[in-house]
């Protein structure tokens, strides 16, 4: 046993005194959350002093806490296909499938089940493993035919055993209850950035229509997948308070997407200066620090980052990835590029996974079906 008036434990007293006054904020806030868990009470303050960590520090402890919370070398495979493109009302200042810019993209109707479910055995044949439907709707009120459609692809491709996941613009409190009961998994619906910065980006939908939304998923008991872009000409403190919001919600998101704009000729935000990795890892690494719990998705943008990149961020907390050739409308990585990521960096796909709730409904159908198959 050291004295503590040996050297050695005088020089290990000084280098504990040491860190205990230099260490960053995503050190002390990642090793508080590794011992206590999830918490919903961060200050802005709290976040913004992790986000703002030097880099490397922050890369560092936010792959301690993603270790602790996951297993660090599983990531999901997601597909996301726009079953209903174009022609939406809203004026999302990023997104080509607004009416209201010239971008090039013909509207079109929903897509037929034959297609979609094409498109869902695809998929799940490439490896993924949720699949995730987007419709150009600013809501689905006054949809009740197409909606009724979507309940009937949510069941057919749940019972392929995916994780299904849609995106339909505001949904009402019935609607919800709805999707629940068809088998969605999760259901996406990103604030985009700050309370603060979203009047420069949309005016078409407010920021509290959008966490009703989001209330009314939680008590249907479905999975929240919320996050948002960076890139849209945001200050770091409307990241920072993207988070906050995120972090801060009664439960967090089971699914946060970080984005990185794709400027698309012809919206407003054609011009904007791209992400830089860097940017990505500070957002992708304070997301897992501060919701430890959630799948951090390292969504649109990916297409501009080299393996290296990626490899960064799926190191910084990131866990699951968008694949195929298209996100909604905008290119992404080619199948057989993240099929080589995946074997040089040791990556393991992520099984889909469901609640216990499924999971028990699944094996009561499953024993229904052999009574009845056994006379």
């Amino acid at each position: 046993m050291l004295s503590i008036r040996s050297p050695t434990s005088q020089l290990l007293l000084r280098s504990c005194s040491y860190y205990s006054t230099t260490a960053s904020a995503a050190a002390v806030e990642a090793e508080r959350t590794i011992r206590q868990g999830p918490r919903n009470d961060w200050t802005r303050q709290q976040i913004k002093s992790i986000h703002d960590s030097p880099v490397l520090d922050l890369l560092f402890h936010g792959a301690q806490v993603h270790r602790y919370a996951h297993n660090f070398r599983e990531v999901q495979q997601c597909t996301l296909l726009s079953i209903k493109t174009g022609g939406c009302s809203e004026d999302c200042s990023y997104c080509p499938q607004s009416s209201r810019y010239h971008t090039g993209l013909k509207a079109q109707k929903l897509m037929t089940k034959e297609a979609v479910m094409q498109a869902a055995k695809q998929a799940k044949e490439a490896g993924s493993t949720r699949f995730c439907m987007g419709a150009a709707w600013r809501d689905t009120v006054g949809r009740k035919t197409n909606f009724n459609q979507i309940l009937e692809y949510v069941k057919d491709i749940r019972d392929m055993g995916m994780e299904v996941c849609c995106t339909l613009g505001m949904l009402e409190k019935q609607q919800a209850l709805e999707l629940k009961k068809a088998g969605l998994t999760a259901y996406n619906h990103n604030l985009d950035t700050s309370r603060e910065y979203y009047p420069n980006i949309i005016t078409t939908r407010t920021y509290d229509e959008r966490l009703e939304t989001l209330q009314h998923v939680r008590e249907a008991g479905i999975n929240v997948c919320s996050g948002g872009i960076i890139g849209l000409g945001e200050a770091a403190e409307d990241r920072v308070g993207l988070l906050h919001t995120l972090a801060t919600l009664p439960s967090h998101p089971e699914s946060v997407p970080i984005n990185a704009l794709v400027a698309v000729k012809g919206t407003p935000l054609q011009d904007q200066k791209p992400v830089e990795i860097w940017e990505m890892i500070r957002m992708i690494a304070t997301a897992r620090i501060v919701m430890p719990k959630s799948m951090v998705r390292l969504s649109a943008g990916r297409v501009r980052f080299s393996m290296p990149e990626q490899a960064l961020c799926f190191l910084a907390g990131a866990n699951s990835i968008f694949t195929g050739e298209k996100l909604l409308t905008t290119p992404n990585n080619d199948f057989d590029a993240d099929q080589l990521m995946f074997k040089i960096l040791g990556l393991i796909p992520k099984a889909p996974s469901f609640s216990e709730e499924e999971a028990e409904g699944s094996e009561a159908e499953n024993c229904e079906e052999a009574l009845s198959s056994s006379g």
